[in-house]
């Protein structure tokens, strides 16, 4: 099974004797950095590039060529190498491409000895960079791992060499470049089966979805539940859709590529000048124990972007050791089942004890299957509640639950976070471990509560007005959450309430004062929002596609905007509804935002004419429920909302602090 990465997702290494190949279409230089913990390169003598091409553990090629493959060995690195960077540089002889966006996304590829592939990625969004960290394989608790990387230096590998502390940058980078240009030694012979590393590249690059880590299994085919990739990605239509795994809930992680452009997985908006800060380390732990895990310690140039990968990272490791167990105990009950077939079907254990001995040694050999299975996912899911309970402390309020301390200590912030906390994820087996459902700011598409369903998963809610009163409260808590994590003025909350049920739920939006406005009631409240919102998308919309961002009219609120939609339809007729629908589509782009408390039958009137609706917005849910589905390895995962618990003033006060950062502003 191979692991298809996207830029900053990891993937487990059961080898140490590894190849890492490259294809990327176009002589390219590959060399290899170790570093520390620290992620600091110590000098020369820990690069491995055509001037040098071996250290210990590690083998590169002598020459820029179209295919490369490095040869590693885990086990051979000196114990003070926690890292080893793969790195890809164009040759600046003057004779090929002068950046990498001018050629094909390239390639990589991590195999066993025989081939076999283990982790690929293809590495997409490269545009002025002359020189790529491509992968890392990253010592963690003991094991090995590789990370897709993907960061691109416009300065080449002098830059890079730099980035990595190294103080003799410069003149290693000339010394390669020059090595190169002297055609120091071997070419690297081309893979000698029938299908080349470059074919593979390029079937990789037209078919990898954008929406997260997909392990390849035969057979594998979608579900009735909608599937999302981690971290916010709806993997039918290519955009978020309902939450699944860590979406990997639904939310959005790379940026949305046009029909055939290349994909960038850069976040929107973040400039990345500064090298990143070290990752923390654990304390020395005591000769002979492992050393216990730390928050942060995943790959990013923010604590915010690390917390954000390690939480991706903890994900992806309980949907696949949840995976492990599951095909063990199918592979058990089949193998059973099969032995116990055998034995119905021979006369002979008819007769005698024979038969019930061979049913039991059949069902022992069951259970010892099932055992093992069982005693490897709970060693793994102590690992990951160790994690759990280490990481959760040390989450912002973005990320962090309600009951999160850190909400007390809250600030209105200087600038808008990678992404926000919608709910927390967890499967059966794992249970009480929870995930935390991440979706990427900005909001990529609009988000739907569903307050139509029948009752929760433990019988709770049953009753259709305490079902719809607690989809309000869990709206509210959204759109607090969302207030809360944007900085003064960048971002307006407008409410739509057309019958006025919803005034207790609404109670702290409209006594804090964070609101635009009074929450507009009637068939003509409704119209007057929703024109007001209508028009200021197609303002926004016609001045960027003019180049005259700076000819909006000076009273138009350039702030993100959420709509807070209470009992759609209610109030809605058939312009309204139009209206609706073109802000669903057209108003993420251009900063506006729905957020609708609804239940679809209710609609069930509009037939078919809302379903492009409902399949736009990221469906959520007021209680338990498991319809969140991955396409990585097909788990339905169990989603839980994000409350604020009874009888806390957390919300109110972090409101008024909102409320109070906005006047200032305004």
């Amino acid at each position: 099974m191979t692991a298809e990465l996207v830029r900053g997702q990891n993937h487990p290494l059961t080898q140490v004797r590894l190849e890492v190949r490259v294809s990327a279409g176009t002589p390219v230089v590959a060399a290899a950095t170790l570093s520390d913990e620290q992620g600091t390169i110590r000098g020369v003598e820990w690069v491995a590039h055509p001037g040098a091409p071996a250290l210990p553990g590690l083998e590169v090629s002598r020459q820029a060529a179209a295919d490369h493959r490095l040869a590693v060995d885990l086990d051979a690195v000196p114990d003070a190498v926690h890292r080893v960077d793969v790195l890809l540089a164009l040759p600046t002889d003057g004779r090929g491409p002068v950046r990498f966006g001018a050629v094909a996304a390239p390639f990589v590829a991590v195999t066993g000895l025989d081939g076999t592939e283990v982790a690929t990625y293809t590495i997409t969004g490269l545009d002025a960079e002359t020189a790529v960290v491509a992968l890392e394989l990253y010592r963690r608790q003991g094991a090995w791992k590789v990370r897709a990387v993907g960061q691109g230096y416009a300065g080449g590998l002098a830059e890079l060499f730099a980035d990595q502390g190294l103080a003799e940058a410069h003149a290693l980078a000339n010394g390669i470049q020059s090595a190169v240009a002297q055609s120091h030694a071997r070419a690297v012979q081309a893979p000698a089966s029938g299908t080349t590393d470059t074919d593979r590249a390029h079937r990789h690059a037209a078919t990898t979805p954008d929406t997260g880590v997909h392990a390849t299994q035969p057979g594998q085919h979608a579900g009735p539940t909608q599937h999302v990739g981690p971290y916010g990605h709806d993997a039918s239509h290519g955009m978020p859709a309902e939450p699944t795994p860590a979406q990997a809930g639904h939310g959005a992680d790379p940026a949305r590529p046009g029909p055939a452009g290349p994909v960038d997985y850069t976040h929107p908006g973040r400039q990345r000048t500064a090298p990143p800060p070290p990752p923390p380390t654990a304390p020395p732990a005591p000769q002979g124990q492992p050393t216990g895990p730390v928050a942060g310690d995943a790959t990013g140039w923010s604590m915010d972007e690390r917390l954000y990968n390690q939480v991706w990272g903890m994900f992806e490791d309980l949907a696949r050791t949840t995976a492990a167990y599951r095909s063990a105990v199918d592979f058990a009950d089949s193998r059973m089942e099969k032995e116990l077939d055998q034995v119905l079907s021979d006369p002979r254990s008819r007769i005698g004890g024979q038969g019930d001995a061979a049913r039991e040694a059949a069902r022992a050999r069951h259970a010892d299957l099932v055992g093992q299975a069982r005693q490897a996912l709970d060693r793994d899911l102590a690992q990951l509640q160790a994690e759990a309970d280490v990481v959760e402390p040390a989450l912002p309020p973005a990320y962090a639950r309600w009951d999160n301390p850190v909400w007390h200590g809250y600030r209105v912030p200087m600038e808008m976070p990678m992404a926000l906390r919608v709910g927390d994820l967890h499967l059966p087996e794992s249970d009480p471990l929870r995930i935390p459902l991440l979706v990427r700011l900005p909001l990529e598409r609009g988000l739907w509560i569903d307050s139509g369903r029948a009752g929760s998963l433990d019988g709770s809610f049953a009753d259709s007005h305490e079902l719809r009163q607690g989809a309000m409260e869990t709206a509210v808590a959204l759109a607090a959450r969302l207030l809360a994590v944007h900085p003064a003025g960048e971002f307006t909350l407008h409410v739509i309430d057309p019958a006025g049920s919803a005034a207790g739920p609404l109670a702290p939006l409209t006594r804090s004062g964070v609101l635009a406005g009074p929450p507009a009631v009637g068939a003509a409240g409704v119209s007057e929002v929703l024109a007001r919102l209508t028009e200021r998308v197609d303002l926004v919309q016609m001045a960027v596609r003019g180049g005259a961002a700076d000819a909006l009219p000076p009273g138009l609120d350039t702030a993100q905007q959420l709509l807070l939609i209470n009992d759609f339809p209610h109030g809605f007729d058939d312009h309204a509804v139009t209206r609706l629908r073109y802000l669903a589509d057209e108003g993420p782009a251009v900063g506006v935002h729905l957020l609708m408390v609804a239940d679809r039958e209710d609609a069930a009137g509009y037939g078919p004419l809302l379903d492009p609706l409902w399949r736009s917005l990221l469906r959520l849910t007021p209680v338990a429920d498991d319809h969140l589905a991955d396409p990585w390895v097909g788990h339905a995962w169990t989603y839980e909302p994000s409350l604020v618990p009874p009888g806390s003033q957390i919300l109110q006060q972090v409101l008024t602090q909102v409320a109070q950062a906005r006047t200032k502003y305004m």
